[in-house]
């Protein structure tokens, strides 16, 4: 009977979680298309294709719902980077080029659209401010840490943390430029100029 009772659970569960992914998904695609203002709850769930009502068993709150999309996609890009380099180090044959321009890529996609447009949210909603602040502390963390082993990096060495976290803004400038126009040229430029800088930084 118990077994039985186990075999029915696991496809409900199984269900939940599609559900739960649709509406993450579709959190972020809104997010990224219409901004904080356009992306409502009842518009996700459209998207997603589940009721309003099903949206709001998974996520309580618009705040919920949003702050657990952009983490969401934000792990779900990591692990896709990490894949990438599986062997860590300083990726395929220790080209730099390529971990540089899978980096780059982080703040180039829809994450990164989504994420600013909670930025901005979070700078005029009180009840979002401090949730969207942890949120950015752990991504930042994470995309140092793997920064830091996809090259190499020794960060016991003098100024090497700091031109890990350089990197990073830099990554997230084009990030930005990228947001009102085409700069895929010049980024393609400053990703094989900054390859060169970290070879001879990092050594």
């Amino acid at each position: 009977m118990g077994a039985v009772s186990a075999a029915d659970r696991r496809p409900k569960q199984d269900r939940s979680r599609a559900t739960r992914q649709r509406l993450l998904e579709a959190a972020v695609a809104c997010l990224a298309e219409h901004g904080w203002a356009g992306s409502t709850v009842s518009v996700v769930a459209e998207r997603a294709g589940v009721s309003r009502g099903a949206a709001q068993h998974h996520f309580p709150t618009r705040e919920d719902l949003f702050t657990a999309a952009v983490e969401y996609v934000a792990e779900e890009r990591s692990t896709a980077l990490t894949a990438l380099f599986p062997q860590g180090g300083e990726g395929p044959a220790g080209d730099r080029r390529a971990v540089v321009a899978a980096l780059v890529g982080l703040y180039t996609g829809p994450l990164f659209r989504a994420a600013l447009h909670l930025w901005v949210a979070a700078s005029n909603e009180d009840q979002l401010r401090p949730r969207v602040t942890e949120l950015e502390a752990r991504v930042g963390r994470e995309s140092h840490r793997m920064a830091v082993e996809l090259l190499g990096a020794d960060e016991s060495r003098p100024g090497v943390r700091e031109t890990v976290q350089g990197f990073l803004d830099m990554a997230r400038g084009l990030g930005l430029a990228t947001l009102l126009t085409d700069d895929s040229a010049r980024r393609e430029r400053v990703v094989v100029q900054w390859a060169a800088l970290l070879d001879e930084a990092l050594g």
